[in-house]
């Protein structure tokens, strides 16, 4: 299976151009979908599950035309957008319930067995009896998360999908969706960057509605070895040093600035070679689009 996004452009009507001809091909597996606040990718990820029109463009998963086949599309869909709300006066076990029978889970003993399976899975099955309204953000977060899954999806689209999951909820869910990954297609977008790159095999890089790369982990940090060096600072020479070398990102460490900067060939004075992570493929792509560093 694998979603084919072609030439894609979506301009709202304040004037913002969310997407712009962004092509891209997703296969089966983890997918990731990194970018800045306002990249586009809450617009990409919108699009493909039939919530937006596109301005123009299409988009395949196998030759399903999502654009075109909404209804069928929603069939075979688990969306988790980033702002989920619940219905507050009704208990878990009876909304996945109701979200089973939509799914089309008819048979009363099918709906039961599939909805306890869910809550097993994430960890709800001795609150199922709890209005949703009475649940903490993490719980409700993990409810989205059972929701998004119901009906075996083929595509699962997930905007932030950690946020409010404390560490151990983080990495339960992260292994769920792992094993989903292994034949359904999933969309994950995020902002913890490393994350991008222990579970997913994919990766795109989205910046003001463009598409600026699209590779996987492991090939992307390997091009950066021997070009991002470090070096600690005083706050007051941030300026200098945004002027001379190109800063991908500043961390504040013990009072002083702790720089990594990509260079080509080693920039001598005092810059010390370091070990590349995905996060410096992430901040050298779009650096050319964005001001990273405004200490």
């Amino acid at each position: 299976m694998q979603l084919t996004i072609t030439n894609l452009s979506k301009r709202y009507p304040n004037g913002v151009q969310a997407l712009s001809n962004v092509t891209l091909s997703i296969p089966q597996g983890m997918f990731g979908l990194l970018g800045p606040n306002g990249a586009g990718k809450s617009s990409l990820m919108r699009t493909i599950a039939t919530l937006q029109e596109a301005d123009s463009g299409s988009i395949m998963l196998d030759d399903l035309d999502v654009l075109k086949e909404k209804e069928r599309v929603r069939k075979i869909l688990g969306y988790l957008p980033q702002d989920f709300g619940v219905y507050p006066k009704i208990t878990a076990e009876e909304m996945l319930t109701h979200i089973a029978q939509l799914k089309g889970i008819q048979n009363a003993g099918d709906r039961k067995e599939t909805v306890n399976a869910l809550l097993h899975r994430v960890n709800l099955y001795n609150d199922r009896k709890k209005n949703l309204g009475t649940y903490s953000g993490g719980m409700k977060q993990r409810f989205g998360i059972a929701q998004a899954l119901m009906g075996q999806p083929k595509l699962i689209i997930v905007d932030e999908p950690t946020a409010g999951l404390d560490p151990a909820e983080r990495n339960r869910f992260y292994n769920l969706l792992s094993e989903i990954g292994e034949n359904t297609i999933v969309i994950l977008s995020t902002h913890i960057v490393e994350d991008v790159r222990t579970l997913c095999s994919d990766f795109a890089i989205i910046c003001k509605g463009e598409l600026m790369r699209h590779d996987k982990p492991d090939e992307a940090v390997e091009e950066m070895n021997g070009k991002i060096y470090t070096k600690s600072i005083a706050k007051t020479e941030i300026h200098h040093y945004k002027d001379n070398y190109e800063v991908i990102s500043v961390q504040m460490k013990s009072g002083k600035l702790s720089l990594r900067v990509y260079s080509e060939t080693d920039p001598g004075n005092g810059f010390l070679p370091i070990n590349p992570v995905l996060e410096d493929v992430y901040f050298h792509q779009i650096s050319g689009k964005m001001d990273l560093v405004t200490i």
